[in-house]
């Protein structure tokens, strides 16, 4: 079934472990399913699906734990691909150390492929030019995406893959293969570029009052405009920020370096560059890891969260009116541009004295505003 023979050269060794990784998994798929499925390989130590640790709902991947490596390579070299329950599953090395994933090296990406070009298709297409590690092509629902990622164990590997397939025709198809790229990378490649030559304008914090033509009045001085667009609600209402798209670069660079920081309407205007969605998606990742990493090193704590707070309250304000409930840890109000968005957060010592000032701030006008006042989510059980 599988020698027992050493890889050439200790090829694989650092993945060969005897465990598989099994993704692209039906949702019915149980873990005696993957067992009845891998067992002719081999002896098997477990199988395992992995779910939401909260829902328990299947997460489309799993793991195979075969007891001997040889097993496990023989039923990666034959069974990839194979079907269960109707779904081809995709099979690569389990990599408990995700080091050399997160790393990028060796990954290729593949774009403009041909909607017949499936994930066992474009295995058999890349594999000869080194070991490849994982392969996908990305779909929704309506299949093939377009584009795929291919990850091979060395970065030789993948240069060779990206010097013969970059250009080549696929089913009448002319498919890009080059380096993949992280979306920071991406997006700092992107925002280079479009610094130098951008037309649109993004404009908020201009108040509910702004409409289109009041807002091309003020940003045509700066040049002609091809467009100008204030963003509403279902209802119509404004949302307070817009967009506005001159002939000219250098209109739209006047407009930023002239308008931005202005006070209007009592209001901090913000101008600047137009993101695209590539930076916009990065910018979030970036926060996000910004947040829980501040999240990770807080001390424990039990938060409300309120809103409707007037532009006058800062965060010693926001202190001061909460703290005779409790022993306040935390007191924060959001702010952008130098102005308060309107919400904040004060994290009590204890779960008593966060609900004892909810019960009693909800609904209380503070400046000239009520408050509205919900109890978060502690990062420990009290």
């Amino acid at each position: 079934m599988g020698s027992g023979e050493p890889n050439p050269a200790g090829k694989k060794k650092k993945y060969l472990k005897a465990a598989l990784y099994v993704g692209d998994l039906d949702p019915d798929v149980t873990e005696d399913m993957l067992y009845k499925k891998f067992r002719p390989a081999g002896p098997l130590r477990f199988t395992r699906i992995c779910r939401d640790p909260v829902t328990r709902n299947p997460l489309g991947y799993g793991y195979v734990n075969f007891r001997f490596p040889a097993d496990a390579e023989w039923a990666l070299n034959t069974m990839n691909f194979d079907l269960i329950n109707g779904k081809p599953f995709r099979l690569m090395w389990s990599q408990p150390d995700d080091r050399l994933r997160k790393s990028g090296v060796g990954n290729i990406f593949i774009k403009n492929l041909d909607k017949s070009i499936d994930n066992r298709a474009l295995f058999y297409l890349f594999s000869a030019f080194g070991n490849i590690l994982s392969c996908k092509v990305v779909c929704d629902d309506n299949g093939s995406k377009g584009y795929a990622y291919v990850h091979f164990d060395s970065l030789a590997a993948a240069n060779r893959a990206i010097w013969h397939m970059n250009g080549v025709r696929l089913n009448n198809r002319q498919v890009y293969v080059g380096r993949f790229k992280f979306p920071e990378e991406r997006a700092a490649e992107v925002r280079t570029r479009d610094r130098a030559t951008f037309t649109n304008v993004f404009v908020k914090n201009f108040g509910e009052d702004m409409d289109d033509e009041k807002l091309k009045e003020i940003f045509s001085e700066y040049g002609p405009t091809e467009s100008v667009k204030v963003v509403r609600d279902a209802s119509g209402k404004s949302k307070g920020f817009g967009f506005v798209r001159y002939e000219t670069h250098e209109a739209a660079q006047k407009a930023v370096l002239t308008l931005h920081g202005k006070s209007m309407n009592g209001k901090v205007l913000y101008v600047g560059r137009a993101q695209k969605k590539i930076e916009r998606l990065a910018e979030l990742r970036k926060r996000f890891e910004r947040l829980r990493l501040k999240e990770k090193s807080r001390p424990p704590g039990v938060p409300i969260y309120i809103k409707n707070l007037d532009e006058t309250i800062d965060d010693e304000k926001l202190k001061d009116e909460f703290s005779s409930f409790g022993s306040i840890s935390r007191a924060k109000v959001m702010v952008e541009v130098g102005q308060g968005k309107g919400f904040g957060v004060v994290c009590f010592s204890s779960f008593e004295e966060a609900t004892k000032a909810v019960d009693e701030m909800n609904g209380r006008i503070v400046g000239s505003k009520p408050l509205h006042v919900t109890l978060g989510q502690s990062r420990r059980r009290w």
